[in-house]
Formats: structure tokens, sequence, C-alpha cells
């Protein structure tokens, strides 16, 4: 199999979906692998490093999106739809329950797309989203915190407090690999940690885990009502694999936060759970609602691309390797890489995505049959 890999292009985004080394992996499987010059370099791997691998450095994106199986970490945006064709297998970050657009080009170009973000596995683990929600997870805590700066619009809270005067409060509304992540962060810092979940099972996890250092809440909307109103820092931890988020914090309840809290809802990339959230960039991360403080970066883990792109990249070559050695054979089998497909030839294939936009949808097995 030939293999693409293309520089990223949406702002701020540093990592690149294969390192040197993943690279050699799949050079020693027999496969051959272009790499657009320069992809790396934000993530700290030069064109040289992907050479010694095997790699052949290619001059531009056309080059690298002209193989017939590209790795990219961040799903197309408007400028690269020229690049997806219906003899294209495409295995990315996509979100598309909060992508229309993209879905429809997808659509429109036949192209087959798997979705990092609802590879599953049988027990219901994502594994490729996994690392990625670690790492956003915890950079939620670090940005929310940082935002709490009075300079910036925030409270003026030191998140830890000091000896004489209270910590703030956080507030993580859902207890998966996000919220779990944002209150190790949290408590790390002195924080007071509030996370409220729907499974009752996973709050008695979360309270073993960290011998009751944080409060776990029922999640209902009177809860959620009382803690939000009162915390320093919300963070959104919701997720629905392959689905629109649901909205937790309307707008009314934004009102009732005190001036200069923050939110930071890490399911922004998946439409959010806070009413009012919408994406924004690194370079541009914040803007205000009712004096409340809303961080919105949709590709956290871009901020520390290095770290991000290793824990990534270790999770997506075991599929890579498989995709890359049998090609669309791979999704014809029941498992994983069937669930983690969503487009294919011109058919919607995953059910999140079709309830979104009311579009229709078509088994995966259904549709790589026809």
């Amino acid at each position: 199999m030939r293999i693409g890999i293309p520089s990223e292009v949406k702002r701020h985004e540093y990592r690149v979906a294969a390192t040197p080394s993943v690279v050699a992996s799949l050079v020693l499987a027999g496969h051959e692998v272009l790499v657009q010059a320069g992809a790396g370099a934000g993530s700290s791997f030069d064109d040289d490093a992907f050479e010694a691998a095997g790699a052949t450095i290619v001059a531009d994106a056309a080059e690298a999106w002209s193989a017939p199986m590209v790795l990219k970490v961040k799903e197309p945006i408007e400028g690269e739809y020229g690049f997806l064709r219906d003899d294209l297998l495409l295995f990315t970050f996509l979100h598309l329950a909060a992508d229309r657009p993209l879905t429809e080009a997808l659509l429109a170009a036949g192209t087959t797309a798997v979705a990092y973000e609802t590879v599953q596995l049988d027990s219901g683990a994502l594994p490729i989203l996994t690392p990625m929600s670690e790492v956003a997870g915890r950079l939620a805590t670090q940005f929310g915190a940082h935002q709490l700066s009075r300079f910036l619009g925030g409270r003026g809270i030191l998140l830890g407090g000091v000896p004489g005067v209270e910590a703030g409060e956080v507030v993580i509304l859902g207890g998966g690999v996000v919220g779990t992540n944002a209150a190790k962060m949290a408590l790390g810092l002195g924080a007071r940690v509030n996370v409220l979940d729907t499974s009752h099972a996973r709050l008695q996890y979360l309270d073993d885990v960290f011998n009751g250092r944080l409060q776990t809440v029922a999640s209902n909307a009177g809860t959620i009502r009382e803690l939000v109103a009162r915390a320093d820092l919300v963070i959104g931890a919701v997720l629905i694999p392959g689905a629109r988020a649901p909205h937790l914090v309307d707008r009314a309840l934004i009102r009732a936060m005190r001036p200069g809290s923050v939110v930071v809802d890490v399911a922004v990339d998946q439409g959010g759970c806070i009413e009012t959230i919408r994406p924004t960039t690194h370079d541009a991360p914040t803007y205000v609602v009712d004096g409340v403080v809303h961080y919105g970066v949709a590709n956290m883990p871009g901020a520390v691309p290095n770290t991000s792109t290793r824990a990534l990249t270790n999770q997506t070559l075991p599929f890579a390797l498989r995709l890359a050695a049998e090609g669309r054979r791979a999704l014809e089998r029941e498992g994983p890489l069937q669930r983690g497909l969503n487009t294919h030839r011109g058919r919607l294939t995953y059910r999140g995505v079709a309830d979104a936009f009311g579009l229709p949808f078509v088994p995966p097995g259904e549709a790589l049959a026809a």
C-alpha cells in the first residue's frame, strides 16, 4: 500500500499522523510512505528523520494526498475537500456530527473514511480517542486555571488557594477519560473538585481511585444548576461516541454564574455540552458571554504536539497496519475498524452522524457489501 501523510493545515495544528518510528514500522511491513516536506516540524520531527525511517519526502500536499490511503490527525478542512475522491481510504479524526459541510463533502466524493474517534473495541473502549482525551482533560484544567487570571478576564482566582484562603471550585461534567484526567490535574493544583456523571458505577469508581478526595455527584438538571452556578471553573467532558454532545449548561445558567468564571468545553468538536460554546483557536482561545470566559479550542492536544503525536500514533499504528495490509477488506469484518467507518461510496455509515443531520443511515456491513 502507498500511504500519504500530508501536513496538517488547521490553524495551530502542529501534530503529524506518524512519527519516524511509525513510518519505519509501516515500511518494514512492505508499504511505501509519502511524507509531505515539513509535516513533522511542528512536532519536532524533521524530514531527515522520516527519510532515515524509509519515507519518501514529497514536495506538496497534492502528492501526499495522491496515495490510495491517507493518514491525518485532524479532519479535512474546506481547502482540502478537493483531495477527496472515491478511491481514497482516509483514516483520521473526523467529528462529523458537528460538521455537516465535511460530511456532505465526503459523501459527494464517495470517500471511504474511518474516524479515529469511532474505532471501538468489543468492550466499548475507544482506543484511539483515549490518549487524546487524556491530553485534553489535563490541558482543560491547565488552560482553565490560567484563564482565571484577572488580566485575562477571569475572577483573579488562584485555583489551589493558599494557606488561609480557600481554593477555587472546579465542576467537571462527565466522569469519563477527559473528566478523570481533568480531575487529576485539578486535585494536583489543590482545587476543590466536583465530578458529575449519570453512571453510579462510574462515580463509585472515581470515589475509590481518588480515595474520596473529590466529590462525586449524580448528574441531573438540579445538581448541574446548583454546582455550575457557584463554580470558578466548569469543564465540559461529555462524550457520546460519534454523536453530538447534549447541552447540559444553557444560556440561563451561564447568566447565573459569577462574572469572571471560566468554562472550558472539551466536547466543542462534537457540538459542545455548553450552549454558548463555539470553536476557537489557540491564538484567540476565549470570548466572553454574560461575563463568563469561554474557552473553546477544538484541538487542545495540538498545543503539546510532541507528546500528543507520540501518544496518538502509539494507538493508530496497529489499525493503520491492518488497513494498509488489507485495504477495504479490513473493514468487511465486524470489529473495531468497521465500527469506525463513517462514510463509504456516498453512504453514511455511522448512526450518530446520520441522526445529527437527519440523513439516511446505511449499516457499514451493508454499505461495504454493496
